[in-house]
């Protein structure tokens, strides 16, 4: 089933391309169907190529899906023209009041500044606050997870001795839980942060149990709120040249940056980067729709609670 997305979009000749099933909000008016509303709060800077990312796996179920997308309030985007802004994301002010089945957080470039730094820390709370009792499922990625752990829960995040950059090796805690259906015993993930949560803290928080680990990149997922947040560390939706985008972007600048481990064939960034995370990225896109939005959230979005 397609993805239903507001005409115009970007995303959607770039996933026709890829014979990616995606539907605009014209032709799905005149079907039949409850869609599960979707609303994803973008927080990455270039957010066009994120956009697209996160379309590519949500397409990849039997579900239809309404999305909306949300933006910061008092926040103006460095790298993404206004008029797309205005055209295609919302404020909490519309948002609000609405109800939806489930919510995706994303990333953002602020994770080296304490969270009370970041310019829209305030609204960052307020939004998910009120997440929690206006979604029913909400999915926290990288800087997002960092976010609301330390929000709900009060976990620090600690800065790394050197940017946690490359795909990773990981292993599931429990692989009979739903998230995991179809996973193999090891699975890699995207990472791209400097700084990180430790399984130490997450222990002493009984609310929230670990679901992934990895030696390199330690944390990579948790479970909180009796299935209704999930934290992910990494990037699973990270196409395959977004690391290589990064890393070049970071040569250019001069930056201190190391070549991403496994990732590009014999360690030579003149290669092409090794994909090896797509099957692990559609697996757990469908089965958070599926087992924890599509089967648990009321038909009747206004008794979430």
């Amino acid at each position: 089933m397609p993805v239903n997305i507001p005409d115009r979009m970007p995303a959607i000749e770039l996933l026709k391309k890829e014979n990616i099933f995606v539907i605009d909000e014209t032709s799905a008016s005149h079907q039949d169907i409850r869609p599960l509303r979707l609303l994803i709060l973008n927080l990455m800077p270039l957010k066009v190529t994120t956009e697209t990312d996160l379309l590519r796996l949500l397409s990849n179920t039997p579900l239809q899906l309404e999305i909306d997308f949300m933006k910061i309030k008092g926040h103006t985007s460095k790298n993404t023209p206004i008029e797309h802004m205005l055209d295609f994301y919302k404020d909490s002010d519309t948002i609000f009041k609405k109800n939806y089945d489930g919510m995706i957080i994303t990333g953002a470039p602020v994770e080296q500044l304490p969270f009370e730094d970041v310019t829209y820390w305030n609204e960052m709370k307020q939004i998910m606050d009120w997440a929690e009792h206006h979604v029913y499922s909400t999915l926290f990625i990288c800087w997002g997870a960092q976010a609301a752990l330390h929000h709900f829960h009060g976990i620090p995040k600690y800065p790394l001795n050197k940017k946690m950059f490359g795909v990773f090796k990981h292993t599931h805690i429990n692989g009979d839980l739903p998230i995991f259906r179809g996973f193999d015993d090891e699975f890699y993930v995207p990472h791209s942060r400097h700084t990180e949560i430790r399984e130490e803290d997450i222990l002493k928080v009984p609310e929230l149990k670990i679901l992934s680990t990895s030696k390199e990149a330690g944390v990579n997922m948790l479970i909180g709120n009796k299935g209704r947040q999930l934290f992910i560390t990494g990037h699973t939706e990270y196409s395959r040249y977004t690391l290589d985008s990064e890393y070049k972007r970071d040569v250019e600048k001069n930056l201190p940056i190391e070549i991403p481990e496994n990732y590009y064939r014999d360690n030579n960034p003149e290669n092409e980067p090794l994909m090896r995370w797509r099957s692990t990225a559609n697996l757990l896109f469908a089965n958070w729709l599926n087992y924890y939005v599509y089967q648990e959230t009321p038909y009747n979005l206004e008794e979430i609670h």
